[in-house]
């Protein structure tokens, strides 16, 4: 399942998020990883939550970034949800086409190894292309 919290930049999608991750922390019984592209928000996150700094990593494209996300997948099968701050700018996705593209390999990836996927995209809800605007879950 894949969620997406909207909004233009400085709308408060990062509060949003942290709120949810660390009310969902207490309630889920595998881990939680949160990516952002910095280490900023460390402090407000749970201790029980995972913070990876994509930014640390040498991706440089859209599929190296669902490969890393993966790779993630893959060494953790207690994972259960997976929080994406800056969902466009950590992802490189430069186009409404690859959004599309990722969010569907997300979909793929969420429904195979039922991980929940919740990502802040700083678009407003009408800019997003349609398949997008079905999983906005909250739009500011």
């Amino acid at each position: 399942m894949i969620e997406i919290i909207c909004g233009e930049k400085g709308k408060g999608k990062t509060k949003e998020l942290l709120e949810k991750v660390n009310h969902t922390v207490s309630t889920v019984t595998g881990s939680v990883v949160y990516l952002d592209k910095s280490q900023k928000h460390m402090y407000e996150l749970n201790n029980k939550v995972r913070l990876i700094n994509v930014v640390d990593y040498p991706i440089t494209n859209c599929d190296e970034f669902l490969g890393f996300i993966c790779g993630i997948v893959s060494q953790d099968h207690d994972l259960e949800e997976m929080y994406l701050d800056s969902f466009l700018t950590i992802a490189f996705i430069e186009s409404d086409q690859d959004m599309v593209r990722a969010i569907e390999k997300l979909d793929i990836i969420s429904e195979k190894y039922k991980v929940r996927f919740i990502l802040s995209v700083s678009k407003n809800k009408a800019d997003l292309p349609e398949y997008a605007q079905a999983k906005v879950t909250v739009s500011l």
